[in-house]
């Protein structure tokens, strides 16, 4: 091997260009973050041939002097840390002094910036080639303008691995999408080939937030989705969640910002996975906006080149967090629930001890836009049939059952779901609301109902202990065997009894009565690796929701069950009442309402 030597600037700057510029919206990023930073409130972005020719970015931020300029070009300078306490406390977006310096190496770049009001300005441009920048005078309003050219042109080796002009503008749009999302008062307009693709106005209220949001991700999110707004023990956690009926068939429309950074985070991916468990049809995928602020000092964003990554310093504490946030939200969603922002106070929703996902959520009926009857005992399941000719016993009958179908008294005030009319097809209930007509899933309905008071039951009960008449031994690392011996109340909580014997041995002796018919070693091998990843598991929880989930089902009310008013009324009471009753337990819709003015125009009344 030759001898070791120092690079020279043009390739050092080449190599760290492969980490930072990957194609055009990796420049878009760096230079939309970098004109954040500077305090703009006004930001354009022209691209030409899907930012492989031209991307131009200009700002009415701070600036950059003249003496400055040529500083800006250069490896590891930046404005936004002096010293390891700033490192250890990002507060702004690009902050490695690495992106300009990347862009210019693989580029024809042109800086041009003014920090004061008046027109004249100062530009600096360069080459990949030499890197030799040149400074000059130029007319530029206050602001700073970047336009690079020619990306790749260097280095034809990459350039070859860029795609399609549509799909390289495909992903700048979604870069230049993220960065909308964060920055709520800042303008941003957006040009490909010279055509406008998107004008965002200043969001300063909620209502011209959403209005974004739903330019950004589409009408049908910002309708189908409800705004949440928790705050607890210095962390808070707002924005808009998609309901479970608005699940994708990939996750597509996942937007997760911490501290306004866009990031992927697995502890963060985990706990929204587990919010929506029970609500979500297989396979699909949630949808959600949502902004997570804390103290930036508990969050490292310096664990990766393109800063797509963080890492929590409490992750446990930020997954319960979110967790709780998230399956609170997600279990108000009901009919007549109110859909403004939710906010939770905080002994609702923590304690001073960080809670494990096994602990019941406290359950809130507030939300319902009529007191309805809610001390109701709780359905068992094997009750089957018998269940639902209990209905007409729970509340006053509010029509004589011989009369084919009904209008509520003049002191009757209509409930959300309405008042039964009739059955159809022994399937669907037809009810009557003050929006106009609904229609509801008894089977799906009623089996939503019995399983969230399974689970409710449950939760009371406690996890129930069965000893094991045959002890399982199982091998394990010495680190889970650690783990277990030195946190054995956590597996007791979950209903194990869990004992080393040996460097990398564990006895379970007992298990949950539930699920004495299950695969006790590979469970508790599962546990311990969620336990170790996250600090926190639901697999047992996963495992006894679905056994509550096939109890609920035979339990429940079938099809061409003829029921009467009066049952179908009850039906609809107690969807009311109960949470996440939208879905059933497989995640398919239990209602849908049709508007008066929906029928009107289905058979064209008023035209």
């Amino acid at each position: 091997m030759s001898r070791i030597q120092l690079l020279d600037p043009r390739l050092a700057n080449q190599i760290a260009a492969g980490e930072v510029v990957e194609r055009p919206a990796s420049v878009v990023k760096e230079l939309l973050e970098n004109a954040l930073d500077a305090g703009a409130d006004q930001i354009q972005v022209d691209a030409e041939q899907g930012g492989v020719k031209l991307i131009r970015v200009r700002d009415n931020g701070g600036g950059i002097g003249a003496d400055d300029l040529p500083l800006a070009l250069s490896r590891h300078a930046t404005s936004k840390i002096r010293t390891l306490d700033d490192l250890e406390a990002i507060g702004s977006l690009g902050f490695r002094g690495e992106a300009l310096a990347a862009i210019s190496s693989v580029s024809r770049l042109t800086l041009t910036s003014n920090v004061a009001d008046s027109s004249e300005g100062w530009q600096v441009s360069v080459e990949g080639r030499d890197m030799a920048a040149q400074v000059q005078p130029a007319a530029h309003p206050r602001g700073t303008s970047v336009e690079m050219r020619d990306l790749f042109f260097n280095t034809p080796a990459r350039r070859r691995f860029l795609r399609a002009e549509k799909t390289e503008f495909n992903h700048l749009e979604e870069v230049f999408r993220r960065i909308a999302l964060s920055e709520f008062a800042t303008a941003f307009r957006l040009m490909h080939n010279q055509k406008v693709i998107h004008q965002l106005p200043a969001a300063t209220t909620d209502v011209h937030r959403a209005q974004r949001v739903a330019k950004l991700c589409g009408s049908a999110f910002i309708e189908q989705s409800i705004a949440v707004d928790i705050e607890h023990g210095g962390l808070r956690l707002h924005g808009w969640l998609g309901l479970p009926t608005f699940s994708r068939s990939q996750s597509d429309l996942q937007y997760f910002f911490v501290n306004g950074r866009v990031i992927r985070d697995r502890v963060v991916s985990h706990a929204v996975r587990q919010a929506y468990r029970d609500v979500l049809y297989h396979g699909r995928h949630p949808a959600y906006v949502l902004f997570f602020e804390l103290d930036p000092a508990q969050v490292d964003v310096n664990v990766h080149p393109t800063k797509h990554e963080v890492r929590f310093r409490e992750q446990r504490m930020v997954h319960d967090f979110l967790y709780r946030s998230l399956h609170r939200a997600i279990a108000e969603v009901r009919p007549g629930a109110e859909t403004q922002p939710t906010r939770a106070d905080d002994s609702a929703l923590m304690n001073d001890e960080v809670m494990s996902p096994q602990q019941p959520m406290p359950s809130r009926q507030s939300g319902l836009a009529l007191g309805m009857p809610q001390n109701r005992p709780p359905m068992l399941a094997g009750e089957g049939h018998q269940q639902a000719a209990r209905y007409g016993d729970l509340l006053r009958p509010r029509v004589e059952e011989s009369s084919p179908a009904f209008a509520p008294a003049a002191d009757d005030v209509a409930p959300p779901l309405g008042f039964a009319v009739a059955q159809i097809h022994g399937i669907y209930i037809l009810a009557e609301n003050a929006d106009g007509m609904v229609l509801v899933d008894m089977h799906a309905a009623h089996e939503r109902i019995t399983y969230e008071h399974l689970k409710t039951s449950w939760a009371e009960d406690k996890v129930r202990s069965q000893p094991l008449l045959v002890p399982v031994s199982m091998a394990v690392s010495s680190r889970e065997a650690d783990f277990a011996e030195q946190s054995p109340e956590v597996f007791q909580r979950l209903g194990f009894v869990i004992q080393r014997a040996g460097p990398e041995t564990l006895i379970v002796r007992e298990v949950p009565a539930l699920m004495r018919e299950a695969n006790h070693e590979a469970l508790v091998r599962d546990v311990l690796s969620d336990l170790l990843s996250h600090g926190s598991s639901s697999r047992i929880e996963a495992v006894l929701d679905e056994l509550l989930s096939t109890m609920a089902c035979h339990g429940s009310v079938r099809a061409n069950r003829r029921l009467t008013i009066a049952e179908m009324n009850g039906l609809l009471r107690d969807m009311e009442a109960t949470e996440r009753s939208g879905q059933c337990n497989h995640g398919r819709p239990t209602w849908t309402q049709m508007s008066l003015k929906e029928l009107d125009r289905l058979f064209m009344r008023g035209r």
